[in-house]
Order: C-alpha cells, then sequence, then structure tokens
C-alpha cells in the first residue's frame, strides 16, 4: 500500500467545514474523496490535518491517502483532478511519503491567519471580518504576548470536547496592519483546540475595544475557564495559512 500526502487551497464559504459526517453534506473532504475514487476506481478515505470548521478557509491544507498503486503520475492527479473539482477549491501537489507518514499527527506546527477590515468591502465579506469599532492593537499586541508560551489553554476550547489535554505550544502570536483598511492576526502553535483561534481572536478583539486589559487576558489565560473568555469570532475571517512537516517523510 502506497501513501500519498495531497496539498491543496480551499475558500471554506459555501462548505460545513472539512470533516465528512453523517447527515453533514458538501464537506471538503468528500467532495474530494469522490473526485479521486473516480480517477482511480478506488473508494479513497482522505485523513485531514485537521477540522476546520463552516465558513474557514485554507491557504495550505494537507491530507493523506492510501493506494495500492497511483496509475497516473502525481502531476497527471492534480491536473485532473482540478478539472473535476469546483473554483473554491485547488490542488496543489500530491507527494509519496513514508507508510507510517500522518497528515496530522506527523504536522510539526500550524499556523492561522485571521483578518479583518474596517470599511465595508464588496469583495472580501466571506474571508474577512468587518469591525464598527475602533481598536487599539497595542494592547491587543501586549495581550497576545501572554500566549506565546506551552500552557494549558481550557480557556479558549470549546466545552466538552474528546482531547486528552489542553496543552498547547504556541510560538508566535501579532497583529499586523497591512494597510489603513486591513489588519491580520497570526498565530502558529503545535496544535490548536476546537473553536481555540476564534476564541483568541474575539477575546483579543476585546483587549482592542479596552473592554477588558492586557492583565485580565492573562488572567483568563490562568483561569482555564471557558466561560472567562470572550465570544469566538465569526468563521469569515480565519484561514489556516500554513503548516511543517520534517522532510524526513517525504519520499523523493
Amino acid at each position: 500500500m502506497l501513501r500519498y500526502f495531497i496539498n491543496l487551497s480551499y475558500k471554506g464559504t459555501c462548505y460545513n467545514g472539512w470533516q465528512a459526517q453523517p447527515n453533514t453534506p458538501n464537506t471538503i473532504q468528500q467532495i474530494i474523496q469522490d473526485k479521486l475514487g473516480l480517477l482511480s476506481s478506488h473508494n479513497i478515505e482522505l485523513v485531514g490535518c485537521g477540522r476546520t470548521d463552516a465558513g474557514v478557509h485554507a491557504l495550505h491544507y494537507t491530507a493523506h491517502f492510501d493506494i495500492l498503486q497511483l496509475n497516473l503520475e502525481p502531476d497527471d492527479v492534480v491536473y485532473k483532478l482540478n478539472k473535476m473539482l469546483p473554483d473554491d477549491v485547488a490542488i496543489h501537489s500530491i507527494l509519496k511519503v513514508m507508510p507510517e507518514a500522518h497528515a496530522r499527527f506527523d504536522a510539526l506546527t500550524r499556523t492561522y491567519q485571521y483578518f479583518i477590515h474596517f470599511n465595508k468591502n464588496a469583495f472580501n465579506h466571506t474571508t474577512s471580518c468587518l469591525m464598527y469599532s475602533k481598536l487599539n492593537i497595542n494592547l491587543m499586541n501586549e495581550a497576545a504576548q501572554y500566549i506565546v508560551t506551552k500552557a494549558d489553554y481550557t480557556s479558549f476550547s470549546k466545552k466538552n470536547t474528546q482531547t486528552l489535554n489542553n496543552i498547547c505550544d504556541i510560538t508566535f502570536a501579532k497583529w499586523t496592519i497591512l494597510n489603513s483598511n486591513n489588519w491580520c492576526f497570526e498565530i502558529t502553535s503545535n496544535r490548536f483546540l476546537y473553536s481555540m483561534v476564534r476564541t483568541i481572536v474575539g477575546t483579543l478583539i476585546d483587549v482592542g475595544k479596552q473592554k477588558i486589559t492586557p492583565r485580565d487576558f492573562k488572567h483568563i489565560i490562568e483561569a482555564k475557564d471557558r466561560n472567562k473568555a470572550g465570544m469566538a469570532i465569526t468563521p469569515c475571517g480565519l484561514h489556516l495559512s500554513n503548516i511543517t512537516y520534517n522532510n524526513s517523510i517525504f519520499i523523493p
């Protein structure tokens, strides 16, 4: 059995997230599996690097699949898949990997970006969140530095999940002004909890509005209580932007 990584991107606006689930139509996983199955004449099961919620986008997403033999060259599969898939899903590469390589468990880091804008724009309303309030970016970045550490992030996780622990090792978190109308929050970690990034962003927005202080934000982390944090912000501005792996898992 051969294993391949498939690298792709998608605009998640019209989809119910990545994960194929019973009674949940129109997921990214299912639509790609169906097209791969048509090409290979076999049932293909994709294993993704993680779940993304409905409406969340991916600039770089990785999944793996197993097959006895890939009858076409990987570049030809990429070409044919892209012709079969809708315009908002794009395949970038298919790479042969070691048989034990895993798209989810072998990921070293994941990076998300969250985009906000301040003036209504007819062209980015599905990929960025419109903010009506003025925000203090200095306070937001002061607070963000409290999460650049390995810690328990229960306060930013959805309740009653099945994870064994809520410890994440965040190595980068910062707001950047892209231009006069657009800001971006970028965060990198070895793993993320369910709804974690959107909850962190929503709570940092509260700091920017000066509803809470950076010190309050620190206390929210330490409390390990989801009730202390702010609301999870809308998914439209969230993009999975990068995933890294050890090069040793790839077969030349």
